[in-house]
């Protein structure tokens, strides 16, 4: 895989590599020693604390023998079951919510405003000052920094710094939430906030963090079908903080010399711009220098004399005669309006939307509404596509199937080889929906959605389900082989004394993953009465419920199966015996 996810899941893969090294190292060398140690003849004088806690596992391993004997005895049902659970596990993949890298709580915001095209610096210092008094009033912001000016002559930025999560109760998203009201109260200026990624991927600067780009030949019908997209773009229930990079509106003053006129009165056109430079272009023309600094002397008018276009009536050019010449006699001006900034992508001109989600709204339901509102609404002779973070995360969607795909063909394609059949491998994986529906509903559950990391989950799942195929097909297999016993005995007592290393190891793996995921300082970690959405802890989420599903829905797991007699594999027939 390409891309930031192909090196997300290449260090996931480095690093699993490197574990299993180490622990087949363990268990050949250090493992045995410590048995020959610690390990003491069996006694049977046990604790109080032993008994209890074996009393209760033997109901919990008897009542699964008697739901075995169940599953087993009616095969047909079983497999209606089966097939139900592969049916449902499929629906719920399609229901499921989508999303890409969750954003995390970093303790950081950033801000950036939006004032009128030509409006004066003064003014928009004046306007964003308004929204700084909201940002200090706000109990959850600890510190920030307000720029004007950056990006754009009617732009600024904030720098916000969050105060730690023992002192507030609310998410970044929450914060954000709350402020959003009161910044739109703001008259003359918009405000829009974000929390930043932990990852940026590519596309542009924007003010919102995904992007939504419309491209085309004609500047006219670009901009047409820009402004009118995105006024639709805003009703969309899921997107907050919608904008685009269209800005065509600017007041601008045209200014056309009349060039006989002006060289009937000695005036030549770099004379009228000499001019204007000196009025309006802050023209350095001397440095002054002192023992421990220097200052530039910057050449203009006056500022109250840069307000109003008539102001324009009141300069003079001096001719080649030295006489002094009124700029209104050689000049017209009419005002007019233009763009600031004429954007490209490639070699097309491209205007840029930008939007944020509305809490609990995932990036895979608002890219399928933006689509299909593109579709609606835009031309055929406008192109669009999606940049940045959004483009990440379509590329993706078919990246993570296909990687999922490839590695159930490989562990077929080797389980094919180790049982010598190809029907075996089958038995090892029919596990696998049973355990993908418990991934998916507990997503579902829980309001979060399949993200990279809940993905990296459900690849840890595979290996899961498929040891504990392993293992228990192992066992039947030997003991059919030297016990001469029927494939019913053989399954029937794999799975009465692999049933305690599979629970530990179900109930010890999720729960020591989800442990590290909760442990304190965790970055990753965000209450979930916050609605904000959950990243970190999405793959222990998935991997915890989906191991639970497939110990208590034997339909279509391991302990369903059964081992002909002479083979050395499981399949899925039932036996006579059943």
């Amino acid at each position: 895989m390409e891309g930031i996810v192909g090196r997300l899941f290449h260090e996931f893969a480095a690093t699993i590599m490197i574990a299993i090294l180490i622990s087949g190292f363990v268990s050949l060398s250090l493992t045995p020693m410590l048995c020959s140690r610690f390990l003491r003849p069996h006694t049977t004088r046990h604790s109080k604390l032993y008994q209890v806690s074996e009393r209760i596992f033997d109901l919990w391993r008897d009542l699964y023998a008697w739901s075995l004997r169940g599953v087993m005895r009616h095969s047909v049902v079983t497999m209606l079951v089966a097939a139900g659970t592969l049916a449902g596990t499929v629906y719920l993949a399609q229901q499921v919510p989508r999303g890409f890298i969750p954003t995390v709580d970093t303790g950081q915001l950033g801000g950036t405003t939006e004032g009128p095209q030509g409006i004066s610096f003064d003014k928009m210092t004046e306007l964003q000052q308004q929204t700084t008094d909201i940002l200090a009033k706000d109990p959850n912001i600890e510190a920030f920094s307000s720029v004007v000016g950056a990006g754009g002559p009617n732009q600024g930025r904030y720098f916000i710094r969050l105060k730690s999560r023992q002192e507030r109760k609310v998410s970044p998203e929450l914060v954000i939430a709350g402020l959003r009201p009161k910044l739109e109260g703001v008259p003359g200026i918009r405000t829009f906030l974000q929390n930043p990624p932990l990852v940026r991927i590519g596309g542009q600067n924007t003010r919102s963090l995904y992007q939504f780009t419309l491209q085309a030949g004609d500047l006219e019908t670009l901009y047409d079908a820009a402004g009118s997209f995105e006024k639709r773009l805003r009703t969309l229930p899921v997107l907050a903080d919608v904008n685009s990079d269209l800005q065509i509106t600017s007041p601008t003053l045209r200014i056309d010399i009349h060039r006989e006129r002006a060289a009937a009165l000695g005036v030549d056109v770099e004379q009228i711009e000499n001019t204007l430079n000196n009025a309006y272009g802050s023209r350095q023309v001397s440095t002054i220098y002192t023992p421990v600094n220097s200052y530039w002397v910057i050449l203009e008018t006056k500022p109250q004399y840069q307000q109003h276009p008539q102001d324009l009536n009141m300069l003079y050019v001096r001719s080649s005669s030295g006489i002094l010449v009124p700029l209104r006699e050689v000049a017209e001006f009419r005002p007019s309006v233009g763009p600031l900034a004429i954007t490209h992508l490639g070699q097309q001109p491209a205007v840029t939307m930008s939007f944020n989600l509305r809490p609990g709204v995932s990036l895979g339901d608002a890219v399928s509404q933006v689509e299909a509102l593109a579709r609606e609404a835009l031309p055929d002779t406008i192109t669009t596509s999606f940049q940045g973070v959004a483009a990440a995360f379509q590329s993706s969607l078919q990246g993570m199937g296909l990687l999922l795909a490839l590695a159930i063909l490989v562990i077929y394609i080797v389980l094919g080889i180790l049982y010598e059949d190809f029907l075996h491998p089958l038995t090892i994986l029919s596990g696998l929906p049973s355990a993908g529906l418990g991934a998916l509903a507990m997503l579902m559950i829980f309001h979060d959605e399949l993200n990279i990391y809940s993905f990296v989950g459900v690849i840890m799942l595979i290996g899961i389900v498929k040891k504990n195929a392993i293992m228990m097909i192992d066992f039947a297999v030997e003991a059919q082989r030297n016990g001469s016993v029927s494939p019913h005995a053989a399954i029937y007592e794999a799975c009465m004394v692999r049933f305690r290393p599979i629970m530990i190891d179900h109930h010890g793996c999720p729960r020591r993953h989800t442990a590290y995921r909760l442990r304190n300082g965790s970055r990753w970690r965000i209450p979930a009465a916050d609605g904000a959405r959950r990243g970190g802890w999405s793959d222990g989420l998935a991997a915890f419920d989906a191991v639970h599903y497939t110990s208590v829905l034997p339909a279509n797991g391991e302990t369903a199966r059964k081992v002909p007699q002479g083979s050395r594999a499981a399949c899925n027939a039932p036996s006579r015996e059943a």
